[in-house]
């Protein structure tokens, strides 16, 4: 593993930093190799009282001696950001921006030129490291590059290369805003559940892990959900009733109608 050698180097402390640190920790990684630079100072404390790392509140200070630096801030920051730091960056460092919507004709504006870089989306899954990550390199980055910027998102789960930035639109509307239409059906199973006589905690409990079980089997046996569901659906019987009502209420379309506005939304948003 390429990761236990080199310097990671946070820009901004959030969710998804902290997602990524409790990784790279765990894979392994010295803690004095981690650096967060985050202006905030009570975020400051948090993350110096939750993880034995190096946290500073200068961006630039973050970046010595660094081999890789995440740029983890909101989008509407990325450009000020980089700017600042384009003149102190090493010529070596590999540039991993998480940020959503900032392409990556965007990021080389700002950077010198031949910044080592990739742009990334990642999903809240992360936070327990059950995230995927879609990476997209500049055509121009190294293997021994593309290979660091795979290894840092690993450890906040799968990672998936990408060629075509025009995916990065319907990634953001399918995997990164995803987690939310599949809370609100492991909400509505519940509130089912409730309807008919189940206490709250109980339904709630059934719904979470029939949702937990029914992706690690999609996940683990490779098979297709369509496959799965017809496994499931006796001629007759209580799941095919459910099933009835489920497309009589045009669920079915409305989850991909759901993934298509996020889509449009997503490219509406970065231009």
């Amino acid at each position: 593993m390429m990761l236990q050698n080199k310097t990671i180097a946070f820009i901004g402390g959030g969710n998804m930093a902290v997602a990524m640190i409790q990784g790279l920790l765990a894979a392994g990684c010295a803690p004095t190799r981690i650096r967060v630079a985050e202006p905030d100072a009570g975020q400051r404390q948090r993350l110096t009282e939750r993880f034995p790392i190096v946290v500073l509140a200068e961006n630039a200070l973050a970046l010595a001696g660094a081999d890789a630096v995440v740029i983890a801030v909101k989008p509407g920051k990325v450009d000020g950001v980089l700017r600042l730091l384009a003149p102190v960056l090493g010529p070596e460092m590999l540039i991993l921006s998480i940020a959503a919507g900032i392409s990556l004709a965007q990021l080389q504006q700002a950077l010198p030129a031949g910044q080592p870089l990739v742009r990334v989306m990642p999903n809240t899954p992360a936070l327990i490291g059950a995230g995927i990550s879609a990476l997209l390199p500049i055509p121009t980055l190294s293997q021994e590059k593309r290979h660091l910027a795979q290894e840092i998102m690993a450890v906040a789960g799968d990672v998936v290369e990408i060629e075509e930035e025009s995916w990065m639109d319907a990634i953001t509307a399918l995997s990164g805003s995803g987690p939310a239409y599949l809370f609100l059906i492991a909400e509505a199973l519940s509130d089912g559940g409730v309807a008919c006589g189940l206490p709250r905690g109980l339904a709630d409990r059934l719904a979470v892990k029939t949702l937990i079980g029914s992706a690690r089997l999609i996940d683990e046996t490779g098979q297709h959900p369509a496959v799965l569901k017809n496994q499931v659906t006796s001629p007759g019987g209580t799941t095919i009733a459910g099933l009835e009502q489920l497309e009589s209420a045009g669920v079915r379309a409305a989850l991909m109608a759901a993934v298509r506005a996020a889509w449009s939304r997503s490219r509406a948003l970065s231009g």
